[in-house]
């Protein structure tokens, strides 16, 4: 069942003519236009009429309205200056946004939304974000403190499913996410729900967060190194993915596994989160450089 919540439909083409735009592929710009899906998004997200929101990728403002009729506070970041006008045209009327010109990764997001709120005031976070830079602003928004209450984010099918992924078939951006929280797919938005329609569909995850990440903060760098590394030559073993991803010798590698119980045979995809943190504690407390 929808949300009960009813706007005024934007002519988001006409939108777009008027200022002479035509969407950017290179920022992966497919603007939401159907008005039962943002709808859906707005009951997905579960949020209050108290919340504060932190919209990335805000775009021409149609779910940002949403947002504003539904919560205290949206600040709205968008990174390409072209739309700018049009967004600030659309929720002119709406007192309670806050529009934001820039790329998300080159603030603090803790600062953006402690403006004119008392710096305990906790935050929720709506992206509409391409798949190029969904690990980067991840790891960008939860390594604030503090961090967001919850994650509500637009990603391409493929990447929720991928984000979702079980121990048995994870990857680098699942193992991204999932240590800071266990997400889920709360709805599949078909590719014509967007303007100009995408060649795929899309879907929205919700990451329910931990209150502490699975792996020790201070450990959360050597984290990142061993997984990338890990990741780096997807049908190498795990002894040579590490080997030539850390610039360690075959044994070192090899030994660290067997330290951990992890057959040097396995490959990086095979290993539960759980079998990364052992992986990572041990590396620091055995070669720490």
């Amino acid at each position: 069942m929808d949300h009960p919540l009813r706007l005024p439909a934007l002519n988001i083409p006409g939108l777009l003519r008027q200022y002479n735009l035509r969407p950017d592929k290179k920022l992966g710009q497919n603007f939401l236009v159907d008005e039962n899906t943002m709808r859906a998004i707005i009951k997905a997200a579960e949020l209050q009429p108290d919340d504060v929101v932190l919209e990335i990728g805000a775009g021409l403002g149609n779910l940002t309205r949403y947002l504003a009729v539904s919560t205290r506070q949206v600040v709205a970041v968008e990174v390409d200056q072209r739309l700018l006008p049009i967004l600030r045209q659309v929720v002119e009327a709406l007192p309670n946004v806050r529009v934001i010109a820039g790329d998300i990764l080159s603030f603090d997001p803790v600062k953006l939304m402690n403006t004119g709120l008392s710096p305990q005031t906790s935050y929720r976070v709506v992206a509409n974000i391409p798949y190029y830079i969904t690990s980067a602003v991840i790891r960008h928004l939860l390594e604030a403190q503090p961090k967001p209450s919850s994650l509500v984010l637009t990603v391409q099918r493929e990447v929720a499913e991928r984000i979702c992924a079980l121990p048995g078939n994870l990857n680098l951006l699942a193992l991204s996410v999932q240590v800071y929280g266990h997400p889920s797919i709360s709805m599949h938005i078909p590719a014509g729900a967007f303007y100009p329609q995408p060649k795929v569909d899309s879907a929205v995850v919700n990451v329910n967060l931990y209150a502490q990440p699975i792996i020790p903060q201070a450990s959360l760098g050597s984290f990142f190194r061993l997984i990338k590394a890990g990741f780096s030559q997807k049908r190498k073993t795990l002894r040579n993915a590490l080997s030539g991803g850390l610039g360690w010798p075959a044994s070192q590698a090899e030994s660290l596994l067997t330290h951990c119980g992890i057959s040097h045979m396995r490959r990086a995809e095979t290993l539960s989160l759980e079998e990364w943190s052992q992986l990572t504690l041990s590396m620091e407390e055995n070669y720490a450089p």
